[in-house]
């Protein structure tokens, strides 16, 4: 088998291993493996920044935006009520920041907003996955009090 056919097999692999991941995740899961793929779109749009591949940073950098803006909507502000909207406020920040890393070419500035989702990510590991999703949200309203 030749390298693109490897390479494009792998992948094939890998997308069917995340569908399958996916399906099969309970909500705090998923929260959690949104946290991850943030976490590493942005350790990859550093590389690119480092590396001077600024199509390939921008890429990752709007991907890591795309799912902050996921993790974002997927807040009931009227059941988390204070605390969602920190959460919110939170989320908002980040998106703001990589769009700002972006135009700067700043690693520092992928460096702060992993630090902050690494925080929320690690508090969010706390919450046992038998909670339910009320549970679940006053719990993510206090974790967004925590950081703010």
């Amino acid at each position: 088998m030749n390298m693109a056919k490897m390479h494009k097999a792998v992948q094939q692999y890998n997308r069917v291993g995340v569908s399958s991941s996916v399906e099969a995740a309970s909500p705090h899961r998923l929260i959690e493996m949104l946290m991850s793929g943030a976490l590493e779109k942005i350790s990859f749009a550093k590389g690119f920044m480092e590396r001077g591949n600024i199509s390939e940073k921008g890429g990752h950098i709007s991907w890591a935006i795309s799912i902050v803006e996921g993790l974002r909507a997927s807040l009931d502000l009227k059941t988390g009520g204070e605390i969602a909207q920190n959460l919110d406020d939170l989320y908002d920040y980040m998106t703001r920041r990589l769009a700002r890393a972006n135009v700067e070419n700043n690693p520092d500035i992928l460096d702060e907003v992993a630090s902050l989702m690494n925080s929320v990510k690690n508090a969010w590991e706390q919450v046992p996955g038998e909670l339910g999703e009320k549970g679940m949200n006053q719990h993510s309203a206090t974790l967004a009090s925590r950081h703010q």
